[in-house]
């Protein structure tokens, strides 16, 4: 159980929660959301202890796990300690007896070891390698990293090892901001079973709508400088939030029509003989009269691409025979593939298969090493990367306003700043440095940018990481609605439902081409592991 009392926390007088006095309780799980801004982050910081409140206290249990990100602080640190570290009063307890085991054997240090091995022993210490390795492989890492240092694998792995060790040593309380970023479709399916079956209290921060709906049974939402608990998953809290906003704004109109009859009849007879009908009517007014209805911070941004008045020619992207190696290691080998003019296609695959390397070969970042690609007759592509720096330096002292501009010739200004209207970038905001840009900012800015730009084929790689759960819900209506050609990267489940039409998966056994939406894909590929 988690409480917290009378927390607040402000930033001037930005005002995110006021005098919060609530009770996460154990056996739920809560889905905690807001806008980008709105202070998720923030208030699972002060939970954590890693942030002061402007005011009040938290109340935590003994064992709390959390995800971290400074995978600089575990560089030199061997895969099992990180997740084994999980436990603080374990890992305390194996180093102080790994330091004493080095010091001459006395009776003091025999009787401070005999502690030690009786604290080992409660917190399931001999067997917290085997526990260590089940997390690491229901993560889907490989058993031959798991005695490697940190700094020798992947950054993406470092993160996913960081989320195993927040579920190590069953804390009574999971708080996890993000969990899903590092995380394939398989492993992300992994989490979700594993969460459904915990029976302590979860807090969760995730941009991942299909991931929140199947793990949270409450979603906890940051509003009205407060937060609001509404029962169920997060659709659930969509419609209910909803109904209460528009109960709300209904009555207040019911209000201000009485109101204005009132008021009506006291100024035809307020100078006349029906004085106490008119102090009633006057009272009556006073009575009705509506409080001012806490304007919401939830910012939907409203995201359309439109296509190039040149149509591009049938087919679109011809990829043949194409292969891509990296230090030895063969990514992509011996593709082909053929994109179609309107094409919705969403590649999907577990991390390191080629996902990423094939959309850079396809978008022209990278060539090939075997094989060819051809571009269509017309095809205007326009590219977003999973690494922002790849088109917005941090080391650009140009703003938002001006890296716009620049991204079409003889674009009119008011152009520009509709469009930035519409990705949240309202007044100020329009000229920040693009160098001090959030993740999410940034990528509103590369999407604000390929709605100016010219094109008739988009091609983006995990374009909803850094968005909150608006902005993607309006990407993907954006993408669906487009005329033109998509291919898209994610592993957002909910992205890839409402785009793409056709699927290319990178699989254990291979590459795998699919003519149908995402669900029919699941069913597809179920019947054809069952059969093998």
């Amino acid at each position: 159980m988690i409480t917290l009392n009378r927390i607040s926390k402000s930033f001037g007088s930005r005002i995110l929660f006021d005098d919060v006095t609530m009770t996460f309780n154990e056996g739920k799980r809560y889905g905690l959301t807001g806008p980008n801004g709105s202070g998720k982050s923030t208030l699972l910081k002060i939970i954590m202890g890693f942030e002061e409140p402007s005011s009040g206290t938290v109340t935590l249990p003994d064992r709390v796990g959390i995800l971290r990100q400074n995978i600089e602080e575990f560089k030199d640190f061997v895969v099992l300690d990180v997740v084994i570290a999980g436990n603080a009063r374990l890992w305390a307890a194996l180093k102080e007896r790994d330091a004493l085991y080095d010091l001459e054997m006395t009776d003091e240090v025999g009787m401070k070891l005999g502690e030690l091995e009786g604290v080992i022993a409660e917190e399931d210490g001999y067997s917290a390698d085997s526990n260590a390795e089940l997390l690491l492989a229901g993560m889907g890492l490989p058993a031959d990293i798991f005695t490697k240092k940190m700094h020798e694998i992947p950054t993406d792995t470092q993160f996913r090892v960081l989320l195993c060790q927040s579920l190590f040593g069953n804390p009574q309380a999971l708080l996890l901001d993000e969990p899903t970023n590092h995380l394939d479709l398989e492993s992300i399916g992994w989490l979700e079973t594993f969460l459904k079956s915990y029976k302590g209290t979860l807090i969760v921060i995730s941009h991942d709508r299909h991931f929140l709906n199947s793990v949270t049974t409450d979603i906890a939402d940051i509003d009205y400088d407060t937060i609001i608990i509404y029962p169920g998953n997060y659709d659930d809290m969509v419609v209910a939030k909803t109904a209460v906003r528009e109960r709300a704004e209904s009555e207040a109109k019911s209000k201000e029509k009485k109101i204005s009859q009132l008021r009506e009849f006291v100024a035809r007879f307020g100078a006349g003989t029906r004085a106490s009908q008119v102090q009633s009517r006057v009272r009556e007014m006073n009575r009705l009269q509506p409080q001012e209805l806490k304007k919401s911070n939830i910012q939907r941004p409203y995201i359309r691409f439109i296509p190039s008045e040149k149509t591009s020619g049938k087919i679109v992207i011809k990829a043949d025979s194409i292969s891509k190696t990296y230090d030895k290691n063969p990514v992509i080998k011996d593709l082909s593939v053929e994109i179609v003019r309107g094409d919705k296609v969403g590649i999907i695959g577990n991390n390191g298969r080629g996902k990423t390397t094939l959309l850079k070969l396809l978008a022209g970042v990278i060539s090939p090493d075997q094989g060819s690609i051809e571009i269509g007759h017309n095809a205007l592509i326009s590219y977003f990367p999973q690494n922002h720096s790849e088109v917005v330096s941090k080391k650009d002292a140009s703003t938002a306003f001006e890296w716009l501009k620049e991204r079409r010739a003889g674009i009119y200004d008011q152009d520009i700043r509709s469009v930035m209207g519409k990705l949240l970038f309202g007044g100020d905001d329009a000229f920040k440095p693009v160098s001090t840009l959030s993740g999410g900012e940034t990528a509103r800015l590369i999407l604000s940018g390929m709605m100016l730009a010219e094109h008739n084929v988009l091609l983006l790689d995990e374009p909803n990481n850094h968005l909150d759960l608006e902005a993607v819900s309006a990407l993907a209506w954006g993408l669906s609605e487009y005329k033109g050609t998509v291919v898209v990267v994610s592993h957002d489940r909910d992205l890839i439902s409402t785009v793409a039409t056709k699927i290319i998966s990178f699989e254990a056994d291979g590459v795998h081409f699919f003519d149908g939406p995402f669900d029919e894909y699941l069913v597809a590929k179920e019947e054809r592991t069952s059969r093998t």
